[in-house]
């Protein structure tokens, strides 16, 4: 069983650049083809001031920092036999081009099923923009097959 002592586990905070080029080939990727995403004229006229973030783009963020991996691993959780579970975005404001985004998260609950045979790792994270505002929060959470 994974040490419920890790509950209100705090990761590392992770940084990242929202870059035009990088929205665009995210968009092109997931088959997005609302012009908003991929054409600045486009974001404009449609109240943006750049590029704006697609909905689901900032779980790249964290994956980039590797600090879920870090703390599982830390843990003592068997990366090999992780599941995504569930993702869930609430948007409190605009993230475009040009912004800096932040990650500060935390396991906020772990709990089991099946009589440990299923346990499950809840992460929610805060994301506030580089003026420190809160834009984003999300919350995850990490299936774990057999346990430890």
């Amino acid at each position: 069983m994974i040490d419920r002592k890790h509950i209100g586990k705090k990761l590392p905070v992770a940084a990242l650049a929202i870059e035009a080029g990088r929205l665009r080939q995210f968009a092109r990727a997931i088959g997005e083809t609302n012009p908003v995403y991929t054409d600045e004229a486009a974001a404009r006229a449609a109240g943006y001031r750049s590029l704006p973030v697609p909905p689901t783009f900032l779980i790249a963020g964290e994956l980039e920092a590797d600090t879920v991996r870090a703390a599982l691993v830390e843990m003592g959780v068997d990366i090999e036999r992780i599941l995504h579970g569930e993702q869930r975005f609430t948007y409190l404001g605009a993230i475009c081009a040009g912004d800096t985004v932040a990650f500060d998260s935390r396991f906020s609950d772990i709990y089991g099923k099946r009589n440990g045979a299923l346990e499950f790792i809840v992460k929610e994270t805060t994301v506030t923009n580089q003026h420190g505002t809160r834009v984003a929060e999300m919350r995850s959470v990490i299936v774990v097959r057999g346990g430890r």
